[in-house]
Order: structure tokens, then C-alpha cells, then sequence
């Protein structure tokens, strides 16, 4: 616990501080590290089919499927000087990006969108999460100071859904989703 205690927000001079272990990795291309913890949404659904029987009240339940797992993460931004409003600026379009083909290689017309590893602390999963990017929503605030050059504002949030992409040999089921989390 003391960990919790000694991690300080801002350095001396007044900057954000990056939060270890917290990002978004594009494979390849970037690292978006995060200077505010993000919040997050984490969700799964399981599906029963009720199957009448006879004489009985209720229908017995069958387990048919699960959905995917998804999460909703809004990504906070800040800017404490110039720096940080070119590399929000810079994080921004990284965001954007992901949810767009890739460009063409080969003979191939494009590539599907990256498939990003995602990691804040232990709340989604002990290690990085495969997860690929379904929408991103941005709304540039106008309730507060922006910068003169590129009108970036000194704070925004980035909305984004994620489904969490697996290997087949790899599918979670319940023990490892206890003690892995993934």
C-alpha cells in the first residue's frame, strides 16, 4: 500500500506524470501512455435459451453462447504546456487511426485494422489484452482554454469501444479468467 501512497500525479514543475503500466499499444507504430487514468467499462454477456419442459413452471435454462467481451474506455486528456497539447494532438490521431484499414501491401488492396494490446495496471487483466478498436467519439470542449496555434484544448476526452480478440487456442474460460483475468 505505501506504493499507492508515494505516487504523486504531477512532478515538482507542475507536469502530468505518465501512469506506469497503463496504455494503449499499437503494434508497430506507437505507444499512447496515459498521464490520467482512463475510466473504464468491462463487459461480457452469457446466453441462456429457456427450454420449456412439461409440468415444470419455468423453463430450464440451457447454456447456448457467449458474446464477445467488450469495454468502453474514455481516454482523458490534458495539457500543461505546449509539449502536451502537440503530443495529445499527436495521441489523437494515433487513436483515430486505429480505426481505419491499414494501407496495402503486396498485392493485398488493405489490411483489416490493427489489433491493439491494452494494459491499465491489473483492472482489465494480469498482462496486456488483444483487443481491436469498434469506434472512437471525440468532443473538443469549448468551456475551456485552447491553444492559439492549432486549437487543440487544454482538456478533451476520447470515447472508445474495444472487443477483446483471442487467440483459438487460447479462448478464456472460467479458471483462467479467476486467476488471470484474461
Amino acid at each position: 500500500m505505501s506504493s499507492i501512497n508515494s505516487r504523486k500525479a504531477t512532478s515538482i514543475g507542475g507536469g502530468l506524470q505518465k501512469i506506469p503500466n497503463c496504455y494503449v499499444e499499437i503494434p508497430g507504430v506507437s505507444k499512447i501512455e496515459f498521464n490520467i487514468l482512463p475510466d473504464i467499462t468491462d463487459a461480457k454477456t452469457a446466453n441462456f435459451v429457456g427450454e420449456p419442459i412439461m409440468g415444470r413452471a419455468t423453463s430450464m435454462k440451457t447454456f447456448s453462447h457467449s458474446e464477445d467481451r467488450t469495454f468502453n474506455i474514455t481516454m482523458h486528456f490534458m495539457s500543461t504546456n505546449r509539449n502536451d497539447a502537440q503530443t495529445n494532438m499527436k495521441n489523437l490521431r494515433l487513436i483515430q487511426s486505429i480505426a481505419y484499414p491499414r494501407d496495402a501491401q503486396n498485392d493485398m488492396p488493405y489490411l483489416p485494422p490493427p489489433i491493439c494490446k491494452i494494459k491499465c495496471g491489473k483492472l482489465l487483466a494480469d498482462e496486456a489484452i488483444c483487443a481491436v478498436m469498434k469506434s472512437y467519439s471525440v468532443k473538443f470542449p469549448t468551456d475551456v482554454a485552447w491553444d492559439s496555434e492549432n486549437y487543440m484544448p487544454v482538456k478533451f476526452d476520447v470515447e472508445t469501444t474495444w472487443d477483446v480478440v483471442y487467440l483459438s487456442s487460447n479462448l478464456p474460460g472460467q479458471e483462467r479468467i479467476m486467476t488471470l483475468g484474461s
